[in-house]
C-alpha cells in the first residue's frame, strides 16, 4: 500500500486564491458565503458565464459540483470548525444554464466530535432545483474566531 503524503491542514485566513470562494483567483467561482445564524444555513449566489460550461450553454456538472462543495466546507466553518470534506455525493437533477442566477445554499444535518453531515442544494430564484448534494466533512480543528452568532 503506499503511503499518503502528510498534509499541513493548518488553518489559514487567507482563502484568497481559493477556486471556489477566491477574490484573487482570476478563473475561480468567487462564491461570497453569507451566514443566516437563525436557520444556521450557509448561502451563496451566483451567476456562470461561459467561462465554467461543459456542454454548450449549460454549466459544467464539475464546477456545479465544486459550488456544492464549497457551500458544503463553509458551513462548517461558520459552524466554528476548520473542515476538509472526507465525502461527498451530487444528485443532478437537472442541466444548469449558463447566464441565470443561482443560490446555493446549505445547513449541517448531523455533528459528531470529528465528522460534520452536511446538505447543498443549488436551485434558481424561482425555486426550481438543479442538483443537490450531501457531505461528511472531517473536522481538522476549533476555528479561531469560533462559531458565527
Amino acid at each position: 500500500m503506499q503511503n499518503w503524503v502528510k498534509l499541513d491542514l493548518t488553518p489559514s485566513k487567507d482563502y484568497s486564491h481559493c477556486f471556489g470562494c477566491g477574490v484573487s483567483n482570476p478563473i475561480g467561482l468567487k462564491l461570497k458565503f453569507q451566514w443566516e445564524a437563525q436557520t444556521q444555513t450557509a448561502h451563496a449566489e451566483f451567476t456562470p458565464g461561459e467561462d465554467f460550461q461543459g456542454w454548450d450553454g449549460y454549466l459544467h456538472g464539475g464546477i456545479t459540483a465544486c459550488a456544492l462543495d464549497e457551500a458544503m466546507g463553509w458551513v462548517a466553518m461558520f459552524a466554528g470548525y476548520n473542515n476538509v470534506t472526507a465525502r461527498m455525493q451530487v444528485r443532478y437533477r437537472q442541466m444548469v444554464p449558463i447566464g441565470k442566477s443561482y443560490t446555493v445554499t446549505c445547513s449541517i444535518t448531523r455533528k459528531a466530535k470529528r465528522l460534520i453531515e452536511t446538505a447543498a442544494v443549488l436551485a434558481d430564484k424561482d425555486g426550481n432545483i438543479y442538483a443537490e448534494a450531501t457531505s461528511t466533512q472531517f473536522v481538522v480543528g476549533l476555528r479561531e474566531e469560533g462559531p458565527q452568532e
